[in-house]
């Protein structure tokens, strides 16, 4: 898949793909769940019927997240994975082009007319889906009605997608954030179509977990509020293999922390990989994360975790 960053680069992308005609659509596609592959399947039908290229057009921050920039982390809205993840996962599904718009002042305050004349019509769009709740430009004043006539006028199908639901109940990022910060794993799965899971780099901590004889991989975080917090039986990929664990998303009170951190205790495990991306998958919620007076307490807790989750992974 190849990524357009930003508005700037349209011109490039043009000069480097200049027979590219597209079927395209808009949205935040956090999570990339089951309502999401349908709309990748039909615009990989539609492009297949009229030999046309996949196009998806999503911004970052999250327009929520950039609203709210200004709070501690821990206030702002929750994203079930950072964006690498979506751009992997839009590019596992065979999209051809993802196109990275930073939300910003400058584009917060771009009307739907600027938003079409700058962006839309910039790019060789011969099919447009959206969804039926897409609202676009300053104060969401573009709507669906205003890009169906643009498309008129300048003879692109614009098309709304229908509702993709499960169980009588609307597939949405927001339902999934809902079930993982419930502990809900398997209404999770039902939604995203897969295990919940976090991938990133192992990165060096404290190193506190080997003096109580529990080491840790601390996973780099990046800045943006994940619906997990507390400890959790997990299972680990790493190098192609998996391995059973528990892990920890929080601030790890107990020594003084303020940052999100992901540590996870990988049991039967001892190979050094640091540097290395691991992938985690989240299996059972087993408690919150909470203070401990004294560093033998959150020792005798952590056996009792990992007998938990042992029992469960098993």
């Amino acid at each position: 898949m190849h990524l357009i960053r930003g508005i700037n680069n349209i011109d490039f992308f043009k000069k480097n793909f200049p027979n590219a005609k597209l079927v395209a659509t808009i949205g935040n596609f956090d999570g990339l769940h089951l309502g999401h592959k349908e709309i990748i399947k039909k615009m990989k039908s539609i492009g297949i019927a009229n030999n046309l290229e996949s196009l998806v057009i999503f911004t970052e921050p999250h327009a929520k997240e950039f609203f709210s920039a200004n709070k501690d982390l821990s206030d702002q809205p929750t994203r079930i994975s950072p964006w690498r993840d979506k751009f992997k996962r839009l590019k596992d599904n065979s999209i051809d082009y993802g196109f990275f718009l930073k939300f910003n002042t400058k584009l917060q305050k771009m009307t739907p007319e600027n938003f079409i004349e700058e962006v839309l019509e910039k790019l060789n769009i011969q099919y447009l889906l959206i969804g039926d709740d897409f609202k676009f430009g300053k104060e969401r004043e573009g709507d669906f009605d205003m890009l169906l006539s643009w498309g008129k006028k300048n003879n692109i199908q614009v098309s709304k997608i229908p509702t993709y639901t499960f169980e009588q109940k609307r597939v949405s990022s927001t339902r999934i954030r809902k079930s993982l910060e419930n502990g809900d794993f398997n209404m999770a799965e039902k939604l995203l179509g897969r295990k919940y899971t976090f991938s990133g780099k192992v990165v060096f901590g404290n190193r506190l977990g080997r003096t109580i004889g529990v080491p840790t991989a601390n996973i780099w975080v990046p800045k943006s509020n994940l619906p997990i917090k507390g400890v959790y039986a997990v299972k680990a990929l790493i190098e192609k293999r998996q391995f059973n664990g528990i892990a920890n998303m929080g601030i790890r009170p107990t020594v003084g922390g303020t940052s999100p951190v992901l540590e996870i205790h990988i049991f039967d495990f001892n190979k050094d990989i640091y540097g290395q991306r691991i992938e985690v998958e989240f299996h059972k919620k087993i408690r919150e994360e909470k203070k401990f007076v004294h560093l033998d307490q959150l020792k005798d807790q952590i056996s009792k975790d990992i007998e938990i989750a042992k029992k469960f992974l098993n």
